[in-house]
């Protein structure tokens, strides 16, 4: 039998099919090596702080544990810090003079057994503004092993769909190798079978195979020239996916509490065996947002309390994605009007459901729709006086947006609400606002999801910080803090930023304090008509000016429309806004789209009870609020607007405050406030909002004070 290839052929054959398969055998050798290469790059980085915090420390500190170390002696040789000692050897310790051997192991010992200590109380945080060379590594690698990660996986899949057929061809090909008349003396069988596997391993199914492990290998091999540029660059458009890698590889990397998130024991069993179908969901997930999906689709009825930029609205889309992908067909978002149009964008983002918004002029025809159609409904509160359902109609799921909106019964949007959940399977309430401040509240929106639960509660109102009580409550109410899932957030860091009136605004602030008018004393400095001549004016340009060579964009808010009106014209092109009460939700989001996409320096202007709530603007990492607000809260939730899941960057917040003025003793009054709270209450149980908050007849003690004030100067100048 004719061979209808040469030997020469089919040792180079055999041999490019050896390599490929040996080479993709390699791949979860390297897969391990980037593990390596994170996990050594992890301890590089706390290394790096815990000497950080080292450096903060004097030497004298050692004399605090033990008498008699010679401090002078290590401070005339440059030993000025306990990172200075942790860095140097125990032999450049002896060498100094007056330090004896014995002296030097326990000074060692000491300083070691600080930096211990100190590794102890780290977290360690990714951002952008603080690249190290550690830092910087731990992403390259991060970025490495997710890259390889996928090669592994499409690998391993060709490998176990062509690896022992490529084999076996291979041996039947090597035994027609033979050169000369050997081939003749070869049974025919045998020369079949080369033939066949010769055929088989050159044919188009194989080449195809060929080309795609190739594109393989050749992706391994280019990932590894990556630079950590190249990684910074794909963690500022994707953090959580490095979060969950770094997370993946060492569990306890950032500190994260993800034991149980804090459910019973029992409830968390359950929780952890529960089914989670995420097909057609287009981002990526914390591992506290697929805990929290899982509670949601467990419970069927609950209350999900986490803190704002937690994602709670990514955690709805995912329940209802996941519900779709067993059948549901219907589903139905109620929320402010103020936010229905950020609603639906996140939707089409962040998943492949269909949407439609029930709103406006064309609501009763957007229902009708919606019934036939499927798919989310998105509507706000205003609009659910129009749903008028037939008995039997029933749709999957009912998500209630800032669910506080309904703690009252006896108002109309909270029936029209408390109607459609009568046609839901399953109930979503959700609200970032801790409503462990206000029981009655938390029981009367438990009583709409789980009756039972609220009557077991009933009673232990005054334990609702005690651990039966959060227990109880625990199978329709589950809140979970920044703090204890989400500690990789970047830092944010705030400053009270201290200014002086000139002579024009102090006039006219003391003008309006005497005659009790009240807004215009709040608004001092930002009362001139001359913007030059305010401080706060001034002091806010220098703060833009510095963003925008940080290449970082800000966030202005203020409580006055007036004020925020003159910050606008003050930046001019600068500026987009103002957002707000009068601001549509189609407008709203547009400005806040232009803003993502406009460059650093770009300033963006809000009331703060328009834009403080149910907006996303992780694009801003400097927020200035223009005086100080009468409740901590409101503050709080417009920081949070840019302090959430998926900011990159450190948070700058700056708060305008001038002395000798209300802004100091409104300031004040609140941290005195906080301190008795403290004082009295662990801070993970949150008193009623009240407490800290500057009310009406607060400030108008303050205004008599600052009446009292301004005339005894007057008088003293006279």
């Amino acid at each position: 039998m004719k061979r209808p290839y040469l030997p020469k052929e089919a040792k180079k054959l055999i041999s490019k099919h050896e390599n490929i398969i040996e080479e993709l055998m390699k791949l979860p050798h390297l897969l391990e090596v980037y593990q390596k290469d994170i996990e050594d790059a992890a301890e590089l980085l706390a290394a790096e702080e815990v000497m950080n915090i080292l450096k903060d420390i004097p030497v004298e500190e050692l004399s605090r544990k033990r008498r008699g170390i010679r401090i002078k002696s290590l401070k005339d040789r440059g030993y000025t810090d306990i990172a200075s000692i942790v860095a140097a050897s125990l032999y450049q310790i002896k060498r100094i003079r007056g330090i004896s051997r014995e002296a030097a192991e326990l000074i060692k010992q000491d300083v070691d057994e600080m930096a211990k200590q100190a590794r102890q109380s780290i977290r360690i945080t990714l951002s952008e503004d603080h690249k190290t060379k550690a830092s910087s590594k731990l992403i390259l690698s991060a970025m490495q092993y997710d890259c390889l990660r996928d090669c592994v996986e499409e690998a391993d899949t060709l490998l176990s769909n062509y690896k022992n057929q490529i084999g076996e061809d291979i041996e039947d090909l090597n035994s027609g190798i033979q050169n000369g008349f050997l081939w003749f003396f070869s049974s025919r069988d045998n020369q079949q079978k080369a033939i066949n596997a010769y055929k088989r391993l050159t044919c188009e199914e194989i080449q195809n195979y060929l080309i795609r492990a190739r594109e393989i290998l050749k992706k391994v091999n280019d990932d590894k020239d990556l630079k950590p540029k190249d990684a910074w660059k794909d963690f500022s458009k994707n953090p959580v996916k490095y979060i969950n890698v770094l997370e993946e590889v060492i569990p306890d990397l950032f500190g994260n509490d993800n034991s149980e998130y804090g459910l019973p024991e029992d409830l968390a069993a359950e929780i952890r065996d529960q089914a989670f179908f995420p097909k057609g969901l287009k981002c990526q997930l914390r591992p506290y947002q697929v805990w929290g999906i899982k509670y949601i689709l467990h419970q069927g009825r609950v209350l999900l309390g986490d803190e704002m930029g937690l994602g709670k609205t990514i955690q709805a889309i995912a329940t209802m994605v996941s519900l779709k992908n067993t059948g549901a067909t219907h589903f139905l978002v109620v929320c402010p009007a103020s936010v229905i149009t950020n609603w639906c964008r996140e939707i089409k983002q962040h998943s492949l459901l269909s949407y439609m918004k029930i709103y406006g002029r064309d609501r009763l025809e957007a229902i009708e729709d919606w019934k036939h159609m499927g798919g989310v409904g998105v509507t706000t509160y205003e609009t659910t006086a129009f749903f008028d359902l037939e008995d039997e109609f029933r749709f999957s799921m009912l998500t209630v947006d800032e669910a506080h909106y309904i703690k009252n019964v006896d108002t109309k949007r909270s029936q029209n609400v408390r109607r459609l959940c009568g046609h839901a399977d399953r109930l979503l309430f959700m609200t970032g606002t801790p409503l462990e401040n206000n029981v009655d509240e938390m029981i009367s929106l438990i009583d709409v999801l789980q009756p039972m639960v609220a009557t077991g509660v009933h009673g232990l109102e005054a334990l609702a910080s005690a651990p039966q009580f959060k227990e109880i409550v625990a199978p329709v109410y589950y809140r979970r803090k920044r703090e204890d899932v989400a500690k990789e957030l970047p830092p944010k860091v705030e400053s009270r930023e201290w200014l002086t009136l000139g002579e024009e605004e102090e006039a006219i602030y003391e003008e309006a304090v005497l005659n009790k008018k009240y807004a215009q004393a709040r608004r001092l400095s930002w009362s001139v008509d001359d913007m030059s001549k305010s401080v706060k004016a001034n002091r806010l340009k220098e703060i833009v000016e510095e963003a925008a060579s940080e290449k970082r964009k800000v966030i202005v808010f203020s409580f006055f429309l007036d004020t925020i009106k003159k910050v606008t014209k003050i930046f001019g092109d600068q500026c987009l806004g103002p957002i707000n009460g009068s601001i549509s939700p189609e407008k709203r989001q547009q400005i806040i789209d232009d803003f993502d996409k406009a460059g650093p320096g770009t300033v963006l202007a809000s009331q703060i009870l328009s834009g403080g709530t149910g907006l996303n603007i992780q694009s801003a990492s400097v927020v200035v609020i223009c005086e100080p607000q009468f409740k901590p809260s409101t503050e709080n939730q417009a920081i949070s607007r840019a302090y959430r899941m998926g900011q990159t960057k450190d948070v700058l917040v700056y708060r305008l405050l001038c002395e000798n003025t209300v802004d100091e003793k409104i300031t004040e009054v609140l941290d005195q406030k906080q301190e008795i709270f403290d004082a009295f209450a662990d801070e993970s149980i949150a008193a009623k909002e009240e407490q800290l908050e500057v009310d009406s007849k607060t400030f108008g003690t303050i205004i008599d004070e600052e009446i009292d004030r301004i005339n005894r100067k007057n008088h003293t100048l006279n």
